[in-house]
């Protein structure tokens, strides 16, 4: 049965997940298990009952991200595996990295009272705390700490730069107080949000994960859309949504769902480039998808100085539309090229799935609940972990063992650590944008360049700086980089605060699927043994939708629910559905199909349509709808064929 194949799939993945990076010997790896324990106790406790100070908790934070970088990610790609101990090198990196920790939990309140007054040995400690952290980032990042390094630098060289991007330079001393004993660096809001939000949902994610969640929604999908054509991509698109919605990395995301996902949409007769496009599009929407975002959305709530409920209701059309567009695209390919489903006998019922798994949703409902109610992000992930164990023993099948606790804790651990030190490392980009007035700059040359009412342009241009400076970087941390930036140039043409977050954040995540830099791309053209640039720019026009309908409530805040007073509910009825048909039109000029494969003259009608109903407004709608009725009525009566032909 196909969801038999899916849970084998998820074990056998879940095998590769506990093997990857844990290359010891026995005795050290169950140290370094006991450590992620450690590490996740201490930060559950002081992110919600215990007392520490938002400095120490962040150095702390840092001081486990560093200790499991240097044990687990490998300085080389050569590096001699299955070690009994770790190496002298990492041993050493370790030292060096509690020193300099350690150091600064002591000192800095005598750093403090001071205003800053730094001696040489302070000095020294923070230009070895910043090349640890690069060594780190080197390991955990990839590139970011090339981009991070060339922030870094614009602090000395901003001198020789002619213009309103240049400044007067800063001495050594200035930069190495700022980037590592302020709280504008290493150790400012990108470690802050690791420290909180993002290490809580990754575990919570982990629990879930162990709790059979990740199953109950492979399996439920598969009852509800496994018939329909094309049906293990549709599976695909749900299952992908749901888990990257809550592990908040599209990248993670593709490499661990897509191992189960691809194959089978491989084998149902999609071309291995479109399969990994649809995994990669579905994986990155997750990110910027109500109700968890990804853990964005908390850190959205916190610079906009408002509630997340109020962040997750304005992101739900946004996000309805994008997952929509890709369903669509998906059937349509599926009924041009003739896919069909999975057979009846290998789909489970729904309500049976519902009756003995739908017990393991109750945590995510919990949660919602709570943050509904008024209480905190951190203090309802916590509640929702335990809500999480304890609704799996309401079925002897779904028990989570201790065992499998611990396997949750540690997966859960481990999986925060790359995302924890891209935080770190934006700290020298955040820190450099605070330091230089980089931020200001770049607003005012993009407002030199365009009228300071043109929101279009100003968008435009927002989008392709939002989209460099999020390439290859998680959700997260690619949000934190691209509000620090962009978002002022936004608010500076009078774009509602909302709603430049949210563009900034969407375009930030889409990076993961625009090539050159299409992260997730490349991971699923891994998994797919396709071509990683076709995959790429079939992964753009499968989530075009999602690179348009930013410009429309950039211009029209009413696409987003509650960021303009006065809009009834039915009014935001229409909307949705208005744009819901936009949308489908979208999908069906791009792929060329509607109630059968389009002509030329279809596909323009098509495209044509979507303009107009994404656009709220009652003259538009209307002259989308008549459009859209027009070519339902060509492809019904072949008026349309007929014409070519005689043509």
């Amino acid at each position: 049965m196909a969801s038999v194949s899916l849970q084998e799939s998820s074990q056998d993945n879940q095998v590769k997940v506990q093997s990857k990076y844990m290359n010891y010997g026995v005795i050290t790896s169950k140290a370094i298990v006991s450590l992620l324990i450690i590490w996740a106790v201490f930060q559950i406790y002081f992110t919600t009952f215990g007392a520490i100070s938002a400095i120490n908790l962040r150095a702390f934070h840092c001081l486990f991200l560093m200790l499991f970088t240097f044990l687990l990610f490998p300085a080389t790609k050569k590096t001699i595996k299955d070690r009994r101990f770790p190496s002298v090198l990492n041993l050493f990196l370790i030292g060096l990295s509690i020193f300099c920790i350690l150091y600064l939990v002591i000192y800095f309140p005598r750093v403090a009272r001071s205003g800053g007054r730094l001696n040489t040995t302070d000095l020294y400690v923070a230009g070895i705390g910043i090349l640890l952290v690069f060594e780190a980032s080197r390991r955990a990042c990839g590139n970011l700490g090339i981009l991070a390094a060339i922030f870094l630098a614009y602090n000395w060289f901003g001198a020789y730069i002619p213009g309103a991007l240049g400044h007067n330079g800063l001495s050594l001393k200035r930069i190495l107080s700022t980037q590592f004993w302020g709280t504008q660096g290493i150790f400012g809001i990108g470690i802050g949000v690791s420290a909180t939000y993002i290490f809580l949902f990754v575990l919570f994610g982990a629990f879930l994960k162990y709790s059979g969640f990740s199953k109950f929604i492979n399996d439920f999908s598969l009852a509800l859309v496994g018939q329909t054509p094309g049906g293990p991509a549709k599976v695909a698109v749900m299952a992908s949504a749901a888990m990257g919605m809550i592990n908040g990395s599209a990248i993670a995301n593709v490499a661990t769902t897509g191992t189960i996902t691809i194959p089978l949409m491989k084998q149902t007769g999609y071309s291995k480039n479109f399969a990994g496009a649809v995994e990669a599009v579905a994986s990155t929407g997750g990110q910027f998808c109500p109700p968890i975002m990804g853990a964005v959305g908390f850190v959205m709530a916190e610079f906009l100085n408002i509630s997340y409920v109020s962040v997750m209701i304005a992101a739900i059309i946004p996000a309805f539309l994008y997952y929509l567009g890709l369903l669509f695209a998906v059937h349509f390919e599926a009924k041009k090229r003739v896919l069909s489903g999975f057979s009846k006998e290998n789909i489970p019922n729904a309500l049976t799935v519902i009756k003995e798994q739908g017990h393991l949703s109750l945590p995510l409902f919990i949660l919602i609940t709570l943050m509904f109610c008024g209480y905190t992000p951190l203090y309802s992930a916590v509640i929702s972990i335990v809500a999480t164990v304890l609704s799996s023993y309401l079925r002897a099948d779904t028990r989570m063992s201790f065992d499998k606790i611990i396997l949750a804790v540690v997966e859960g651990s481990k999986g925060a650590i790359s995302v924890g030190v891209c935080c770190v490392i934006i700290g020298i980009i955040i820190g450099t944008v605070t330091l230089t007035s980089l931020g200001l700059n770049m607003g005012y040359v993009i407002l030199s360049v365009v009228d300071n009412t043109n929101i279009l342009l100003t968008g435009f241009l927002t989008m392709l700086m939002s989209v460099v400076l999020g390439m290859g970087v998680p959700g997260v941390a690619a949000y934190v980089i691209v509000q620090a930036v962009a978002v002022p140039v936004l608010i500076k043409v009078g774009i509602v605060p909302v709603c430049a977050h949210l563009f900034c954040l969407v375009y930030a995540c889409l990076s993961n699927i625009t090539p050159p830099v299409a992260m997730s791309c490349y991971v699923a053209a891994g998994i797919s043994g396709g071509n990683q640039l076709k995959t790429g720019l079939l992964a753009v026009r499968l989530g075009l939708v999602g690179f348009l309908i930013p410009f429309f409530f950039l211009t029209n805040p009413e696409l987003l629910i509650g960021v303009v007073p006065g809009v009834k509910i039915y009014e935001y009825l229409w909307i949705a559905f208005t744009a819901s048909a936009g949308t489908v039109a979208l999908a069906g000029g791009l792929q060329s199909y509607l109630l059968k494969e389009c002509n030329f003259i279809e596909r323009i009608l098509l495209l044509m349509t979507c303009p107009l109903m994404l656009y709220p407004g009652l003259s538009s709608d209307f002259m989308g709808i008549a459009l859209f009725g027009v070519v339902i009525l060509l492809q019904r009566f072949n008026i349309s064929s007929s014409i070519l032909k005689r043509s």
